[in-house]
């Protein structure tokens, strides 16, 4: 190294611990070191790396040795020449200025390189040896016929990687991705994203003159390393961008309705995670109105935008396919498979290629259809009703239902095997009745909704909205037809509303309309499993046990014959009651149903 170049050095190490004093002759860590010959240097590094321990965070940490892996840089590192001359301590070389950072000491250097390229690994080994005594410097041959071919560099690569015997307890990885070609680079970057090298990236710069010939700055040969960690979540404007785009989704899931209930946000956050990561199908099961079909749109809108699909979205209701057309609507068929056949159809799922097929009420399926499904979903292929040739379709399947599929496995109506094959991502959509707290955001959005439908805003003025929103919340709304119902229900006020404003005796009309519509189901015949669970919400009516689910159903069906709560408890204890002193039916049904969590007013 020519006089007066600037040698390596280490940078000073906090909160140092000593294991054992150090011998008279060496300096203490974090001094400077001493001017004399190459061995005081190699003797001073020998000394640090064996008996110096660092205090941190109140512990003791012993300190990892730096480890780094790299290709050699046949242009780069070659600048000056292969001899000795003293130009090349004046150029900027990364391979070399990587071992002559001030505050990173290389233990160990894992140098890659072509063949042919033997010569210029030696000169730099050499000059690393004489800047810093203490790194060892391993070369490794690595053949590539071709170095811009992105399979062989990367397979060679992996190769290396996984032969490489890591110690990352005792030892620090970084991957110098400066030198190397770029496909080089991006497969260390893959690699390391991957996990395959658990380290972090380095990235190394010269202090250039700017005059584009790589001749540094006088002096500062070394250049500056910059240390790249891919664990993302330690660079906070990176973070907090990522949360404005998961909120910017999650939002966009739910047509931007501020909705408050929890476990149905909960639900909308992990429906963003799985649609933005996830090719599988996907289950929605809920009352009909809930939202299924909506929802499954919006998915396919995120699908698109994150351009993870380039098909369509085909939507059909299984309810309405019956027999052959069943098979036709779906699969397709061929020219002259049945009567009136006189031209091939492609079906749905071709339809579907490349997009989004949501298959809505899925239970209702024919086996046979159900077995095709299955084919289509797991091969990606599929036989044309009528037809002997097999076609394909790569889709994504979002299955809707308001059954309970699992019940229809055991009864046999539904194939289990499709159903564990749909039932990797099921999302259960509560009821409106099940999220009281959501009704007033709702509320805005269809408002906002009709006025763009009907180029007229309407609004409620004060006392309106709040004895609405009082009904609505209240356990005597009912919504059985769920979102579904309640907007049918602001389109009436909105439509019945006089110079844009709902009244109070619009609304109060309305509250009526609803009472009698839920009057009227209450009577035509539900059977017990559907009243209970109309009344107490899925959930709730799945913990009870068949015999407290009659029971409840037959209270249920005399509280909506009776006209009071007292004419109720008679008819349902005319018997014990006369063995009674005091007869206090009403008292004993108003305890019953607090069972439930239910009162009279709830019922009616």
């Amino acid at each position: 190294m020519p006089e007066g170049q600037e040698r390596g050095r280490v940078g000073p190490v906090p909160a140092l611990f000593h294991a054992e004093p150090p011998p008279p002759h060496l300096p203490l860590p974090g001094h400077p070191l001493p001017q004399g010959e190459r061995e005081s240097k190699r003797l001073f590094m020998l000394y640090h790396d064996k008996y110096i321990h660092a205090i941190a965070l109140r512990g003791f940490v012993l300190m990892k040795k730096t480890v780094v892996i790299g290709f050699l840089g046949t242009k780069l590192d070659a600048m000056g020449g292969l001899g000795r001359k003293p130009e090349r301590w004046k150029r900027w070389r990364p391979t070399v200025g990587l071992c002559q950072q001030p505050d990173l000491s290389v233990h160990r250097l894992e140098l890659l390189h072509q063949p042919q390229d033997s010569k210029l690994a030696e000169r730099v080994t050499a000059d690393i040896a004489e800047i810093s005594p203490a790194t060892e410097v391993r070369r490794t041959e690595l053949a590539l016929a071709n170095p811009w071919d992105f399979e062989e560099v990367y397979m060679r690569l992996h190769q290396f990687v996984s032969g490489y015997s890591f110690d990352v307890d005792n030892e620090d990885y970084l991957v110098h991705i400066t030198t190397g070609t770029h496909v080089a680079q991006i497969c260390w970057f893959l690699l390391a994203e991957a996990h395959y090298v658990p380290g972090r990236l380095v990235q190394t710069a010269p202090r250039s003159k700017g005059n584009g010939e790589g001749e540094a700055v006088p002096g500062s040969p070394a250049g500056y390393a910059n240390i790249i960690d891919l664990d993302l979540s330690r660079y906070n404007q990176i973070v907090q961008r990522f949360r404005r785009e998961q909120a910017d989704t999650v939002s966009r899931l739910k047509s931007g309705i501020a909705t408050r209930n929890a476990a149905f946000n909960t639900m909308i956050e992990q429906i963003e995670r799985v649609a933005g990561r996830s090719r599988a199908p996907m289950l929605l099961t809920g009352p009909t109105g809930a939202g299924k079909s909506f929802l499954a749109r919006r998915i396919f809108d995120l699908k698109q935008e994150r351009q993870r699909l380039k098909g369509r979205f085909v939507e059909i209701n299984c309810a309405t396919l019956r027999g052959d057309s069943a098979m036709s609507a779906l699969f397709g068929h061929v020219k002259g498979a049945f009567t009136g056949a006189q031209n091939a159809r492609p079906g749905l799922l071709r339809s579907a290629d490349g997009g989004v097929l949501f298959l809505d009420e899925i239970g209702e399926l024919g086996q046979d259809e159900q077995a095709m499904l299955l084919k289509a979903i797991e091969d990606k292929r599929f036989l044309p009703f009528g037809g002997d040739d097999e076609v394909t379709s790569d889709f994504q399947l979002i299955g809707g239902t308001n059954r309970k599929l699992r019940e229809r496995v055991r009864e046999g109506s539904f194939r289990e095997d499709l159903y564990a094959r749909i039932n990797l991502w099921t999302f259960a959509l509560p009821g409106l009745a099940e999220r009281p707290e959501d009704i007033e955001p709702n509320l805005e959005y269809e408002l906002e909704r009709y006025a763009a439908h009907a180029g007229a805003q309407v609004r409620f003025n004060v006392e309106a909205r709040r004895r609405y929103l009082a009904f609505a919340c209240s356990p005597a709304a009912r919504w059985t037809g769920n979102f579904r119902e309640l907007t049918s229900s602001i389109t009436r006020l909105a439509t019945l509303a006089t110079s844009g404003y709902i009244t109070e005796t619009d609304v109060a009309q309305e509250i009526e309309r609803l009472r009698a519509t839920w009057d009227e189901s209450r009577t035509s015949g539900t059977n017990a499993e559907n009243l209970v669970e109309a009344t107490l919400g899925a959930e709730s009516s799945r913990e009870l046990d068949l015999f407290e689910r009659c029971q409840l159903e037959t209270v249920l069906q005399t509280c909506r014959r009776a006209g009071s709560l007292s004419e109720a408890g008679r008819l349902l204890f005319a018997q014990s009651r006369q063995q009674k002193k005091q007869a206090n039916d009403a008292d004993r049904l108003r305890k019953y149903l607090l069972r439930f969590g239910l009162d009279w007013e709830r019922l009616r």
